[in-house]
């Protein structure tokens, strides 16, 4: 078991790109900043989420054009949000239950604040033992 807090464990770098950007640049973002994920926006409101997984699936397989697909054509567009104090066994449990690999998380104003992903998961020892 996991009773570390979601704050704990999470990645704070979150990276934000408007939904007219295209998937080849998302991808040298990730690529620059180490992460797997954009947070993807609509003027000054979240729009949805676009992982290197989702570039790979979505677009270089479906032979689209990286450079002429946006990320508003790729998006994932239902964002589940868990709180930073919420406990990592809580947030594995709502992946599995939502089956998506990654939550933004926020704080208690429902500000995002970091994403956590089952890498950070799996990569963070557990410090209670069951």
């Amino acid at each position: 078991m996991n009773r570390n807090a979601v704050g704990e464990v999470m990645t704070r770098r979150v990276v934000y790109l408007p939904d007219d950007t295209m998937a080849d640049e998302a991808a040298q973002a990730m690529r620059d900043q180490g992460i797997g994920d954009v947070v993807v926006t609509h003027g000054s409101t979240i729009a949805g989420l676009v992982t290197d997984r989702d570039i790979v699936i979505r677009v270089v397989a479906e032979g689209l054009r990286p450079s002429a697909t946006p990320l508003s054509a790729v998006a994932t567009r239902e964002l589940i949000m868990i709180e930073q104090s919420a406990t990592v066994d809580e947030a594995v449990l709502a992946m599995r239950r939502r089956r998506v690999r990654r939550l933004l998380v926020c704080d208690a104003d429902r500000s995002p604040v970091g994403i956590l992903s089952l890498s950070d998961v799996a990569l963070h020892p557990a410090t209670a033992s069951a």
